[in-house]
């Protein structure tokens, strides 16, 4: 058994942790890598569950120009994923996480438990990443701002439903999840918001995400988005998710117009690739 009691505070209260501020002053959306440590992920479930696997991948990802990188190691995708026990989390994340954090390049931890959020934090991970947006795990808002590290708080739902006006459903969502950072102590400069694509979405909800992703700065705070090799993209040409990189590019080439500072990929050359070269583009208008 693994203990995953979490220490809502260490000792002495650490100091604020400089990657946001180092990811939101780049002349171009950050990119986050995406590393799962999972058996059944919706596009590359099994691929990196061996260490050296996983360790030879972030390797990869940071020469190909990741600014971060997201571990995860329990599949939140939103059709089918089998949940698992905050014990068995950690020990996917034992062998690797520590290792991907000492080739100098900022660790997220993707997770919606807060015990495990606590063990990822002391191996030396910078950032939470709760697909539940705080409203989940009842004592994760405490621990972020014990820890007084960044948070994305994403958007979920438990279903989809086509009859909703997404984007108010997402603006309701995020002001509860404010509310409840608030009242917890999380610094306000401390959290990024994400739209959820894919997650408690029809495919035409997540692109009018996409498309009116620019009414999200109504909150004034930075956007991440990862529509990386998601559903809706076979929705407007069918394709298996590692067929889905060119629909991926066009949707965070549309996230970061839209005010993106931060893209979420699998897929970081290219994207690193069409990010740049865009931005050059536009440079010269």
């Amino acid at each position: 058994m693994i203990a995953t009691t979490s220490r809502l505070a260490p000792a002495a209260i650490p100091a604020d942790h400089p990657v946001l501020p180092a990811l939101l002053s780049m002349p171009c959306p950050a990119v986050m890598g995406v590393l799962n440590v999972t058996p059944d992920s919706f596009s590359d479930g099994g691929q990196f569950v061996v260490p050296e696997h996983a360790l030879a991948q972030a390797r990869r990802m940071i020469a190909e120009g990741a600014d971060i990188i997201d571990i995860g190691a329990e599949s939140t995708r939103p059709y089918g994923a089998q949940p698992v026990s905050a014990d068995e989390e950690i020990k996917r994340l034992q062998p690797i996480l520590a290792d991907v954090v000492s080739l100098g390049v900022p660790v997220s931890i993707d997770s919606m438990k807060s015990s495990v959020v606590a063990w990822a934090l002391d191996a030396g991970a910078a950032m939470a990443n709760d697909v539940w947006g705080l409203q989940r795990d009842a004592d994760m808002a405490t621990l972020v701002a014990a820890r007084r590290c960044p948070v994305v708080v994403m958007h979920n739902r438990d279903s989809a439903d086509a009859s909703i006006d997404i984007m108010k459903d997402i603006a309701a969502f995020f002001t509860r999840s404010l509310d409840i950072a608030d009242r917890a102590g999380i610094a306000r400069d401390h959290i990024v918001l994400d739209p959820g694509i894919g997650f408690g979405k029809t495919s035409e909800q997540s692109m009018t995400a996409l498309a009116r992703l620019h009414e999200l700065g109504v909150f004034g705070l930075p956007i991440l988005v990862g529509a990386s090799r998601k559903r809706f993209i076979s929705s407007v040409t069918p394709s298996e998710p590692q067929q889905r990189l060119g629909g991926s590019i066009a949707a965070h080439l549309i996230a970061a117009k839209g005010g993106a500072r931060i893209i979420r990929t699998h897929d970081v050359s290219e994207t690193v690739q069409a990010l740049r070269v865009a931005a050059a583009i536009e440079g010269q208008g």
